[in-house]
């Protein structure tokens, strides 16, 4: 029975409070993923070029989206902070549930820091002398701490921010619509070539971990499912509005940063859109250092989401049984995952100052710890579309308020276009796919090794099959 909307009273299982409406998550799902129309995706522009890149986009938002209207139903029928490692485990198990865990956990953890340092590249823009990594850091304690104080007003922080982020896509386009042609955006638009060829080819699925960080991250908002009222009502209009949202703008940014100049320029950098704006405007206009304040909101939307994500994921992981249970602990002032914030944050700041570690391939750090961020989530991706197929078979009586539409034919294209981005990107990131394998293999042998927590942990009834 759905938590009447005045009612933000606390889930019994576990503490966090439902105070989330349909608005709020929509905030939550679209501010998770709003970064990656900032900076992120001109990377893909590096080996695709604008026209190949271009049609990496389209087949990674045809993914995106099937798979969106896909994984609805279950974040509706399994309301779980858990998301994808709830529906995993209760389809497949606690060994399911591990590799859905553990993928979801590298991107939520991964991405953060990624977004951190392009924050850090645009207040440089303002501020040359500040390390944009001392930034990045400033950011982590802000974001953490205001994830701390409570999911209502992060969310309230999160709605806002990503209104004012959408507001600034929406004027860059429209700034820089007036040095745009069809000419500078399809010049040498095919691996930087004029024509089309073998190597154009190559170009786009090596591009395609930059067009999936267009998207990255909106299915964050199922792990504050627990948190919202009504799901089976709210989720529905959050995810469906969200990722029409996100379709819009992706293109829009895309097409317009890319016709205003020689777009290699701004191919290989953390700000494309200062740096596009400029082209246009010059150096010195207002616009653009209204883009380099305003633009901030877009990067910190994703930013403060994708920290409030990965703590229910890691809250989730550790009351299961999965990881230790010190992470499963809420805060006693404000029922928040305050150790699960605080874990979170200590792997990104690490990935933010350990170059060595993660810059692999004669990419940027950014590059490489985005390419680490979307690996975790095409593996988790996958297995949520496997747990729908097997959850359909094994418990077709399960409630279901809301069914994928076109059911097999939705989730089949976003599970096999899933295949193709994985084999691109581990043929194309050989090192990196090692580094995702290397840490799997460890938190596989923690997994085996304390299976008593998991049978020493709360019940869950979410996490099984139900009679």
């Amino acid at each position: 029975m759905a938590v009447p909307e005045s009612s933000p009273t606390p889930s019994t299982a576990t503490g966090l409070q439902k105070v989330l409406g349909p608005v709020q998550l929509w905030g939550i799902a679209v501010g998770l993923v709003i970064s990656g129309e900032y900076f992120g995706w001109s990377y893909g522009w590096n080996t695709a070029g604008t026209l190949g890149f271009l049609v990496a986009t389209v087949l990674v938002a045809t993914m995106y989206t099937t798979f969106i209207f896909s994984f609805t139903e279950l974040s509706t029928a399994i309301p779980h902070a858990g998301g994808p490692f709830a529906y995993a485990r209760r389809a497949f198990g606690p060994t399911g549930g591990f590799i859905a865990g553990f993928a979801t956990l590298v991107e939520f953890v991964f991405a953060p820091p990624a977004i951190a340092l392009a924050i850090g590249a645009y207040l440089n823009v303002q501020f040359p002398g500040v390390n944009p990594k001392v930034i990045a850091l400033v950011a982590y304690v802000a974001f953490i701490a205001l994830n701390w104080v409570g999911v209502g007003i992060a969310a309230a922080f999160e709605l806002i921010v990503t209104l004012l982020a959408i507001f600034e896509l929406l004027m860059f386009m429209g700034v820089v619509s007036p040095g745009w042609t069809m000419a500078n955006f399809v010049a040498h638009g095919w691996s930087g070539a004029d024509s089309f060829s073998l190597s154009a080819m190559t170009g786009i699925f090596a591009s395609i971990p930059f067009a999936i960080w267009f998207f990255l991250a909106i299915e964050g908002a199922a792990m504050a499912a627990e948190e919202a009222r009504d799901p089976h009502r709210t989720i529905p209009i959050a995810y469906t509005t969200g990722i029409v949202t996100l379709v819009v703008l992706a293109f829009g940014v895309m097409v317009f940063a890319g016709g205003v100049g020689d777009w290699r320029t701004l191919a290989n950098i953390n700000d494309p859109l200062p740096q596009a704006m400029k082209m246009v405007v010059g150096e010195s206009s207002g616009w653009l250092h209204m883009l380099v304040w305003i633009g901030l909101f877009g990067l910190i939307a994703s930013f403060h989401g994708i920290i409030m994500g990965y703590s229910r994921q890691i809250f989730a992981l550790a009351r299961a049984g999965y990881l230790p249970s010190y992470f499963a602990e809420l805060s006693p002032r404000f029922n928040t995952p305050h150790r699960a914030l605080v874990a979170g944050g200590v792997v990104g700041v690490v990935a933010i100052f350990s170059d060595e570690l993660v810059q692999f391939g004669g990419q940027t750090l950014t590059a490489n710890i985005v390419t680490l961020a979307v690996l975790g989530a095409i593996v988790m991706y996958m297995m949520s579309m496997a747990a729908l197929f097997k959850l359909r078979r094994s418990e077709p009586d399960l409630l279901r308020t809301y069914k994928a539409p076109f059911y097999p034919v939705f989730p089949a294209i976003a599970l096999g276009l899933g295949g193709v981005c994985l084999v691109a990107m581990v043929w194309f990131n050989a090192m990196l796919t090692l580094l995702f394998v290397g840490l799997m293999a460890l938190a596989y042998g923690y997994f085996v090794l304390t299976s008593a927590n998991r049978d020493a942990a709360a019940p869950d009834a979410m996490l099984h099959t139900m009679p």
